[in-house]
């Protein structure tokens, strides 16, 4: 099985490096990992930082300008050649240690789509924002009733898709919204879906967290949209 890890990048080049050799550290023997960075145009040391360790990307591509996240998931969507999509923030939130559990779950039950949940916690998690958490509550309960699914956490970045269920270029979104459309387009698309309990150890805003409660109001609107 190969697996295309798409890593967007801004501004985080306080971690970004042990990010990308944890992934390496954490993979499975038998799992091949196609890691796909894009720098979104960070006005930090990330770029020369991604520039100097190029031995830990499999494909490495700078936006010349901060175009969005949406828009940099979208670019290297398009050059992923892996069996499943699987995103990992650079941020440090999210464990790599943790795609164990997506890639066992995909071997053993030919999943669609697996997502993981910070409320079916594993070993920790950190207190949430609670704007952020009701908000969640809301955007998973929306789309469960709409998409006819049982997920509780369907805005953790740790979301794994068959590749061949999203097709990068009718993506239309380019910002925080696109997870959504991913996710919809993908449910849509496939049959076999399931969740798995991921620990979390989220920033606050002052830590550099990047969404905000506004993202709340395109994202529950895309959500309703993309089921039409």
């Amino acid at each position: 099985m190969k697996i295309s890890v798409i890593v967007p990048v801004y501004n985080e080049e306080k971690t970004v490096i042990t990010v990308l050799k944890r992934l390496h550290e954490t993979k499975p023997e038998n799992i091949k990992y196609e890691v796909i960075v894009i720098n979104d145009g960070s006005t930090d040391g990330s770029k020369d930082l991604l520039e100097n360790n190029k031995n830990l990307v499999t494909s490495l591509i700078h936006n010349p300008r901060n175009s969005g996240k949406g828009y940099s998931v979208r670019e290297a969507l398009r050059v992923a050649t892996g069996d499943y999509i699987l995103f990992q923030d650079a941020d440090l939130e999210y464990d790599p240690i943790e795609f164990k559990k997506f890639i066992k779950v995909c071997e053993q039950f030919d999943a669609d789509v697996v997502i993981g949940s910070r409320f079916n916690f594993s070993d920790y998690t950190r207190s949430h924002n609670i704007l952020n958490k009701i908000g969640n509550k809301i955007l998973t309960l929306t789309f469960n009733i709409i998409y006819n699914t049982t997920f509780t956490d369907i805005y953790s970045c740790y979301l794994c898709y068959k590749t061949k269920l999203v097709d990068p270029d009718k993506l239309i979104t380019k910002g925080f919204d696109q997870h959504a459309e991913i996710l919809c387009k993908a449910v849509k698309e496939g049959k076999k879906f399931y969740e798995v309990p991921i620990s979390y150890n989220g920033r606050s805003h002052e830590e550099g967290k990047k969404i905000k409660f506004y993202h709340f109001f395109s994202v529950i609107y895309r959500i309703i949209l993309q089921k039409f």
